[in-house]
């Protein structure tokens, strides 16, 4: 059953990104879509991870300063939640000259040298606004997508139906795992209704649609037997807001189901979800599904401004505020401690703190004895 809980969330006045938690990682894994140097002797990374830094949403043809501010934050990873580049074409070579323009922002071009990355995709970059397997350049795009985010040749990702990956960082005690997810490549054409403030889109129960694809889901279950403490579930749309029009989930209700059962059955400790899309920041929180209180920290957008500026209705907002200018997230982990502790962050431009939430690393564990 779960336990009841007491996390500390907070919002904050503004006040200066932590520095010198840890040192820069040095990372080595076999394939990924990494721009740091890289250390043969551990093909899983030796050095746990302390900083992680993500967002989402960034016009390719806009400045975007505050990627200087993610640099200058200096995280051991930075995780890009999707809407990389508002490609929205079907013309391949139109896609490859907007990460062309992508790679040629300075803040952007300075980021990729000196710190590794990893990304997954949402609909802009994977090539139509609220597109899924009905796009009909999606294999195109996702080569696009393999080749400029820098995936080897022998990737295991390329034989993918999708561009789903994962990794583990760390020494055992401190493996900190990312689950990148694809919500695109293989996810069943949504059910549309009467327009509401986020969109068209209504939850459709048909258990014949996907989220994922079959293939993704046997992989996912793969990952989420493998060992870690702390496990970033990086899903391009919110996975615990509701409905309310948008994209999110909740939009195939069974699917989230079959998500969160699949966490609770394979008895994952760790999971935090991240997400971007929504082109603000706030955090949606499930105390009720797990063995512990399940976070989704959403982190959107890098350069782009909502133009309504007000958010859609959340029943699983963990509080009323939201922000709603340029943002990044943060997720810290103090390995030092006895019981490390884990801080969740949304940050501006100034690298101010603007939410923040504060937790244990046994707050995050699964009762490993129960059914």
């Amino acid at each position: 059953m779960p336990r009841s809980w007491n996390l500390r969330w907070r919002f904050t006045k503004p006040r200066p990104i932590a520095r010198g938690l840890g040192l820069a990682c040095v990372l080595a894994i076999t394939g990924a879509a990494l721009t740091a140097p890289v250390n043969a002797e551990s093909p899983t990374g030796s050095t746990p991870l302390r900083r992680i830094a993500f967002g989402s949403c960034i016009r390719q043809d806009h400045p975007a300063p505050i990627l200087e501010t993610v640099r200058q934050s200096d995280p051991d990873l930075v995780i890009f939640l999707g809407d990389n580049i508002y490609a929205d074409t079907t013309d391949m070579q139109v896609m490859r000259a907007k990460y062309d323009r992508l790679a040629a922002i300075p803040e952007f071009a300075r980021l990729r040298r000196e710190k590794p990355i990893l990304a997954t995709w949402d609909d802009h970059d994977f090539g139509v606004n609220d597109g899924g397997a009905d796009y009909p350049q999606r294999e195109g795009s996702r080569e696009n997508f393999l080749r400029f985010w820098g995936f080897a040749e022998d990737s295991p990702v390329w034989q993918h139906e999708g561009i789903y990956d994962a990794h583990v960082f760390g020494p055992e005690g401190q493996r900190v795992q990312i689950i990148l997810l694809d919500t695109r490549y293989n996810r069943s054409p949504l059910k549309q209704g009467e327009r509401r403030l986020g969109g068209p889109h209504v939850p459709d129960a048909d258990p014949s649609k996907t989220m994922l694809g079959e293939a993704q889901w046997a992989w996912l279950k793969e990952q989420l037997l493998k060992p870690a403490e702390v496990r970033i579930l990086a899903t391009s749309i919110q996975l615990l807001a509701s409905d309310a029009g948008q994209e999110t989930w909740a939009n195939l209700p069974l699917e989230r189901q079959r998500l969160i059962r699949l966490i609770r059955e394979t008895k994952a400790s760790g999971v935090i979800a991240i997400s971007g899309d929504r082109h603000w920041a706030e955090l949606s929180i499930d105390n009720e599904s797990l063995d512990y209180p399940l976070l989704d920290l959403t982190s959107s957008s890098f350069n782009q401004l909502h133009e309504r500026g007000t958010p859609t209705d959340n029943r699983a907002r963990a509080e009323p505020t939201t922000y709603h200018r340029e943002n990044f997230g943060q997720i810290e982990i103090d390995w030092q401690e006895a019981d490390p502790s884990i801080r969740l962050s949304i940050h501006d431009m100034e690298g101010q703190v603007r939410l923040e939430k504060r937790l244990r690393l046994s707050d995050l564990r699964a009762n490993v004895g129960s059914d």
